[in-house]
């Protein structure tokens, strides 16, 4: 069996940019993908536009030429998948790693199709796998989704938004644009700062005008096959006639993926152990990038800080190597 320089594990952003790095060094390297070329990226939102500009978003210095000042999903899927294919990357797709294992002689990585060896292992799987659940009775019913597309399966429907992150905001304005009757149930006190600029005002007027009806400091208690039971800011239970529930709560990295391939988890939100020059976690030879570095703090890494680590980690590879 053949045995790799650095095997990446997650083919989005970040790592396409570890296997731009491994290649342009000379080194051996296979990128393996669970889903399609940047997988959570395809699963975005159909109109969903970045908060970045689009030379943020760039990798390994290739321009991305954007029609709009903020890039949108369809431009960022063509800009990554072309690089992907252009550049010939060795990229093994719809295969599941399932295991790594780490021996005297590298790491021994187990996925849904076969076994490979490699001295390094790169683990660059981002966080949209896992949604933060409600926890509560209800949720597994069929009209709960916990990702969002678009919003034409939800004309002339009731639609409960569960958040007030971009994902939520986003829902909500999109379904209400097509026709839905929309509540909002939001625990905090307001819609969330990290909304992005431009589409604020928007929800907040469109709340503030009646338009979206929004309860603050509100908490689900119970999903029923055509309503919603939540608690109102005073404390009062309260029955919501509802179609669809939009649970955008936010998404979690596998922390039980982590602790299989030996990664230490520190302090309540799980922030993976590795060092801030090097990208190297508590397991030798093996790395973290992107978002997976912030543990439940998905907001801390993105695409536009997180490029870096791509150059980190080969040089850091390089330096072991000896060259």
């Amino acid at each position: 069996m053949e045995k790799l320089d650095v095997l990446i594990v997650g083919g989005g952003p970040i790592g396409l940019n570890c296997a731009l790095e491994a290649h342009k060094k000379k080194l051996s390297y296979l990128v393996i993908e669970k889903g399609t070329i940047v997988n959570s990226l395809y699963h975005y939102p159909l109109y969903m536009r970045f908060f970045s500009t689009a030379e943020k978003l760039e990798i390994a210095g290739i321009p991305f030429i954007s029609t709009a000042p903020k890039p949108g999903r369809q431009e960022a899927l063509e800009y990554y998948q072309g690089i992907a294919r252009s550049k010939e990357l060795n990229i093994r797709l719809y295969e599941k790693v399932e295991a790594i294992n780490k021996d005297e002689n590298g790491f021994s990585v187990s996925t849904s199709r076969s076994k490979y060896r490699a001295q390094h292992v790169i683990i660059a799987t981002g966080f949209y796998d896992i949604p933060k659940l409600l926890g509560v009775p209800g949720e597994d019913l069929p009209k709960v989704r916990h990702y969002y597309t678009e919003p034409y399966p939800y004309v002339n429907q009731k639609v409960a938004v569960i958040g007030a992150s971009n994902s939520a905001v986003d829902a909500a304005l999109e379904t209400y644009r097509k026709g839905a009757e929309v509540t909002m149930i939001i625990k905090d006190a307001a819609i969330s700062k990290s909304v992005k600029y431009w589409v604020k005002p928007d929800i907040e007027n469109r709340i503030a005008e009646g338009s979206i009806t929004a309860h603050f400091n509100a908490e689900v208690l119970e999903i029923r096959q055509d309503s919603l039971r939540f608690r109102d800011a005073e404390g009062t239970k309260r029955t919501l006639a509802n179609d669809y529930v939009l649970a955008m709560t936010g998404y979690l990295p596998d922390f039980e993926f982590l602790k299989q391939a030996g990664i230490a988890l520190e302090g309540d939100h799980l922030k993976p152990v590795y060092n801030e020059q090097t990208m190297e976690t508590n397991v030798e030879g093996l790395y973290l990038a992107g978002v997976v570095c912030g543990g439940m703090d998905t907001h801390l890494w993105f695409i536009e800080n997180s490029r870096i680590h791509a150059g980190m980690i080969i040089a850091d590879i390089l330096r072991k190597k000896g060259i």
